[in-house]
């Protein structure tokens, strides 16, 4: 395994031994040059591993002394902390933006901001579902006030892994705050409160703009195990539609690796669209590239919108046409609706939707009138 991987694996396994208490005693973990020799690795990864448990606040390390087990709050009132919990903090550029924005609110309030996992990690490695286990045990452990979550999605046991998070949380009586997604399906809603953007009007915007510029026949890409999320777009594009009279071909929506330039190929053969919305930006990046190795061109051969406003979307071969994300605005009402929650618990659960804006660029074909 690669030494950047490796290292994870080494602070995964001292986290499971940290959370089952193996270290009571004396809080003291095994020194570098046994976890070298436990592993099988150089002293520079097993210090890198140490340095993440470190700055997810689980340990502390004293010079000439070791490391050690980080003591949990007294029992008492919960402590001024929230935490983040974004296991695809790395996956979407969104979250950066917007945790950033959570952090410098959480200063301002006098609250301390526990980066969660992935979220409080320097490299690109991204959560697993039983880390994120063992991270929601640590978290109720510290007595976090509240915790904001942006479930898995990807994944094929993120739908679970995101109800057992939900339900533990629940048991511990922390209260949570959804980012971005559901833990269910679209149009369900869960017994949380949720802060994201309108995607169903936001797929309705992107298609009526398509609409008005002659589009008629419209496919939509995603990934496999894609967010609930998605799904409202994907609901939005086919209102949009079924109020022009228009019919839906039984292809138009497409579940596959935008990346893979024949699968690409066959969807333009199979389906022959006028234009293709994508589930985010970096599906539309990765298709551009595809289209591109077919020979073919956008926006004259066929139009292309992404989701995001991502900041590489108009670094890309043709700029993308794109759904902004308000990412100041979410972490704003994010904060506020948690800090709601923990002062009255017994708030019925909210769909806080925030209003979504068309940005228009040159993959479309045109500039917005």
């Amino acid at each position: 395994m690669a030494e950047q991987s490796k290292h994870r694996e080494i602070s995964n396994a001292l986290l499971s031994e940290i959370a089952a208490g193996k270290y009571a005693a004396s809080g003291r973990l095994p020194s570098e040059v046994q976890l070298v020799k436990r592993f099988g690795v150089s002293r520079p990864t097993v210090a890198r591993a140490l340095r993440d448990l470190q700055a997810e606040g689980l340990v502390v390390r004293r010079a000439g002394s070791g490391t050690y087990v980080k003591e949990q709050a007294p029992p008492g009132p919960p402590a001024r902390q929230l935490a983040l919990m974004i296991p695809g903090f790395r996956s979407t550029e969104i979250f950066e933006l917007i945790c950033g924005e959570l952090a410098s609110l959480a200063r301002a309030q006098d609250y301390t901001l526990v980066w969660g996992g992935a979220a409080g990690r320097s490299d690109d490695t991204d959560e697993t579902e039983q880390h994120a286990l063992e991270l929601c045990e640590q978290l109720i452990e510290r007595r976090v006030a509240g915790v904001l979550f942006a479930p898995f999605e990807l994944r094929h046991q993120g739908d679970a892994t995101n109800h057992a998070i939900a339900q533990r949380f629940q048991e511990a009586g922390v209260p949570v705050v959804l980012l971005d997604r559901d833990l269910g399906p679209f149009p369900t809603r869960c017994h949380l409160d949720l802060v994201g953007i309108d995607n169903f009007t936001a797929g309705y915007l992107i298609a009526e703009h398509l609409l008005k510029l002659g589009c008629r026949t419209i496919a939509f890409l995603r990934r496999p195990l894609a967010a609930a999320t998605v799904d409202a777009r994907i609901t939005g594009v086919r209102e949009a539609l079924a109020r022009h009279d228009l019919t839906l071909a039984t292809d138009w929506l497409n579940v596959d690796e935008p990346e893979d330039a024949k699968v690409v190929g066959e969807l333009l053969q199979r389906g022959k669209p006028d234009a293709i919305v994508c589930a985010n930006d970096l599906t539309a990046a990765q298709l551009l590239r595809s289209l591109d190795r077919n020979g073919v061109r956008v926006p004259q051969d066929v139009r292309v919108v992404g989701f995001d406003d991502a900041k590489y979307a108009t670094l890309v071969g043709v700029p993308l046409t794109t759904i902004h994300q308000p990412c100041r605005d979410i972490a704003v009402t994010a904060f506020r609706a948690l800090l709601e929650r923990i002062a009255d618990p017994t708030l019925p659960a909210r769909s806080l939707l925030l209003t979504p804006r068309l940005v228009v660029r040159e993959s479309c074909g045109a500039l917005q009138n």
